[in-house]
């Protein structure tokens, strides 16, 4: 009985997270089986740092997000987190704007990474429209 209880809330805990970023990653799985204690505590943070804040809607921390894995070169997390911010009230004209401001403090590496990401989505759209 206590492993289906296990089982339970570790579905429970990655349906949660997937309904609340739009994805999972094999990882996360792979550490909710192992671990779902610390799975559910990493979610815990995740959770308080990216949602609504007493100042900051989560567009607003979504796009801080994007400024940081950009410059970590991290194009699947930019990818998922512009559409995570468009999904929360973020335009296509914020994203670029975001990618324009980390031009200058992280580089056209940054920049770029951004812009890929931005185009990706664009690219989805268009296809999708098709």
């Amino acid at each position: 009985m206590a492993d289906e209880t296990v089982e339970k809330r570790r579905e429970e805990l990655l349906r949660k997270m997937k309904e609340q970023r739009g994805y999972t990653l094999g990882q996360w799985e792979y550490m909710a089986e192992k671990d779902p204690d610390f799975m559910e505590a990493y979610n815990n943070l995740y959770t308080k740092g990216l949602s609504d804040g007493n100042a900051l809607p989560i567009k607003t921390r979504e796009l801080i997000a994007i400024a940081i894995l950009a410059f970590r070169g991290r194009a699947d997390g930019v990818y998922e987190h512009m559409k995570r911010a468009l999904r929360h009230g973020a335009t296509k004209q914020e994203l670029l704007e975001a990618a324009q401001t980390m031009l200058v403090p992280g580089g056209a590496p940054t920049f770029s990474v951004a812009l890929k990401a931005l185009m990706r989505i664009e690219q989805e759209e268009t296809k999708e429209e098709q």
